[in-house]
């Protein structure tokens, strides 16, 4: 149930949000992360779903190929967020090493975006001049890292809210007992 919750907000987070971003193909949706990565807290599997969700989401609202596979990255990189945050739920007990793994991820998430805008480019699937692609893979990774970290936190207070209603796993098996209640 709460797969479909976070699934249907990540479509409809694209198609609504009036804090919206578009410097074609770089698109900046504010809270477009906050259901995959609240479903990081879940489990690997959803935050998997999650992330086709959205992807699919993006696929509807947003009429840019180049937009949509990055949106697929998400795929990749919340599920590997969420394997790493099954693997240490005690994250959650640590302000600094939690936002130290938020910054990692959005690394990560933003570098692997701008490998998708590069390859789409340098494929030929666009012309874009060397400067102006060095501007995109700048807006697109640094504004990444920023996007990708508000919408964590984002993600997160989420999660702490939901936790009264679902049993999240990363809270449940975390040592701090304030979340996991």
């Amino acid at each position: 149930m709460i797969g479909a919750l976070l699934t249907a907000l990540g479509i409809l987070i694209p198609m609504i949000m009036p804090a919206k971003i578009v410097i074609g193909p770089a698109s900046f949706t504010l809270a477009s992360h906050v259901p995959v990565m609240a479903a990081m807290f879940f489990s690997p599997y959803l935050a998997a779903l999650v992330a086709v969700g959205t992807t699919l989401g993006f696929f509807i609202s947003v009429p840019v190929p180049l937009i949509w596979m990055r949106a697929a990255t998400h795929i990749v990189v919340m599920t590997a967020g969420a394997w790493f945050l099954k693997k240490n739920p005690d994250l959650v007990d640590k302000k600094v090493k939690l936002q130290v793994f938020n910054l990692i991820l959005g690394v990560f998430h933003a570098g692997l975006e701008a490998l998708v805008v590069l390859a789409f480019y340098r494929i030929g699937f666009a012309d874009l001049n060397p400067q102006a692609l060095n501007s995109l893979l700048m807006l697109v990774f640094f504004g990444g890292i920023v996007h990708s970290f508000v919408d964590f936190n984002l993600a997160f207070g989420l999660c702490k809210v939901l936790n009264k209603i679902y049993t999240i796993d990363v809270f449940k098996n975390s040592k701090l007992k304030s979340l996991a209640e």
